[in-house]
């Protein structure tokens, strides 16, 4: 038989044929992979397609036989996702508010790449990203990328950080770029947080990294490691609500008891949990950062949750509720 001129190719477009057009409910039978393999100008006779399935065996690519009716089919078997995994994954990137909207197709249409032409068509009732509120920093993922650069080799970073104005323009916040320290990205509320020390206010700052523009890493090594431990950083993202950041208090919550899923689900299954005095009631204390933030998260769970200590924690609390109600007022 001639050699085509696709030859040298023969075992990459096999691979991609194997990959493409076979899952675990489809299959291609020998004839049926000759027949393929002619449309990239390569041949191929029985013998050496077996050892060309065996080779992909060996390389990692998982090459399944069995017998179908009159036929004997080959599939590709265990892939890096399968269908499940994928939809899982395409459901995250459409949801993901950090993903801009160029991004998420971009993801989505290399993700759908690594099923079979039959799983894709799954996937595509799923991979229209729809018109709402996406990241629109497309630069954000080199920022990302930089950041983890920067923990990795233990440096501190310089960057502008912007914010919008009347203009729905992006702005430096201030003249000089943040000089700082970079401990931790947090992932909270649909957004990226850079957690970080600021030597020069000897203070943790959180930063809005989709706000973060021209980054640089710098050789100088970072500051601040005593103001972080592991249970620290852990527990970061469950102190500050939002990353609105504030004093950290122990602060005591009562519950109906059937709200105790939405107070795991925020502060985690390791909190102590103690009955109230009141009937169908109990109470946890938890470290939070204070912030209306919080105060908000609190106000928004209605009568079934209050605050019930500190003393000060409870009236400032009571005082951000009198204000919320005054200005409601104002409005009106």
């Amino acid at each position: 038989m001639p050699k085509g001129k696709g030859q040298k190719l023969k075992l990459y477009y096999l691979s991609r044929i194997m990959r493409e057009k076979t899952d675990d409910e489809h299959g291609l039978t020998i004839k049926e992979m000759q027949m393929r393999l002619a449309k990239y100008d390569c041949t191929a006779d029985r013998k050496s397609l077996y050892d060309d399935l065996e080779a992909l065996n060996v390389m990692g690519l998982e090459i399944i036989g069995e017998q179908k009716g009159g036929s004997y089919e080959y599939h590709v078997g265990q892939k890096e996702f399968d269908i499940a995994e994928l939809k899982l994954l395409v459901d995250a990137v459409q949801s993901s508010k950090f993903i801009t909207e160029r991004k998420s197709n971009d993801l989505i249409k290399k993700l759908t790449a690594m099923a079979s032409d039959y799983e894709a068509e799954q996937l595509k009732r799923q991979v229209v990203v729809q018109g709402r509120v996406k990241n629109m920093n497309e630069s954000i993922y080199y920022v990302v990328d930089d950041i983890h650069r920067a923990i990795s080799g233990n440096n501190q970073i310089m960057f502008e950080y912007m914010q919008w104005n009347l203009k729905k323009q992006l702005e430096p916040k201030r003249k000089e770029p943040y000089r700082v320290s970079p401990w931790a990205l947090i992932w909270s509320e649909e957004n990226y947080y850079l957690v970080a020390y600021d030597e020069a206010e000897d203070r943790i700052k959180h930063f809005r990294v989709d706000k973060m523009k021209s980054i640089a890493v710098l050789q100088e090594k970072r500051k601040g490691k005593d103001k972080f431990d592991e249970s620290g950083l852990a527990a970061y993202s469950t102190m500050n609500f939002g990353m609105f950041g504030g004093e950290e208090r122990d602060v005591k919550i009562e519950f109906k008891n059937e709200m105790v899923g939405v107070i795991i689900d925020r502060f985690g299954k390791n909190i102590m949990i103690h009955p109230s005095e009141k009937d169908g009631w109990s109470h946890t204390t938890v470290k939070v950062a204070i912030s209306r933030h919080f105060f908000g998260w609190i106000f928004a769970l209605g009568t079934d949750v209050a605050i019930t200590g500190p003393v000060d924690v409870v009236k400032m609390f009571g005082k951000e509720i009198d204000d919320r109600i005054m200005r409601l007022k104002r409005k009106k």
